[in-house]
């Protein structure tokens, strides 16, 4: 089998430089933030990462009841995840409709507090 011949190259110069990779394409304001919107309105699991949760949770426990060990179970700590996250969503949603009533799109840290001022004393609320 004969041996494939290598390309000649030119005394003294050097090999061309490789082509830039191509620009990824610019999307206008706030087209991003609709995109993700839509994705995460769309999608039903859940948005925070089970791993780094559980450790919260477990690093809460173990403050609160002064270093006694408890175990916890998969789906305790998936029930636990699952209401945290739609209390979270509600105050955002409520914070949101704040800043929206003082004809603003940007939600402020004051829009969360006023939030939680007019929800009042929730049953297991943070």
């Amino acid at each position: 089998m004969p041996r494939p011949k290598p390309t000649p190259q030119r005394r003294g110069c050097s090999p061309a430089p490789p082509s830039p990779p191509p620009r990824a394409r610019r999307c206008r304001p706030g087209q991003r933030a609709l995109q993700e919107i839509r994705k995460y309105q769309s999608s039903t699991r859940l948005l925070l990462r089970p791993g780094p949760f559980a450790h919260l949770v477990r690093e809460l426990c173990l403050l609160f009841t002064r270093g006694v060990n408890y175990h916890w179970q998969s789906m305790a700590l998936l029930a636990l995840q699952d209401a945290a996250e739609a209390f979270m969503v509600r105050l955002l949603e409520d914070a949101y409709l704040c800043s929206l009533h003082t004809r603003r799109v940007i939600l402020f840290p004051k829009d969360l507090q006023l939030a939680r001022r007019l929800r009042g004393p929730e049953v297991g609320g943070i």
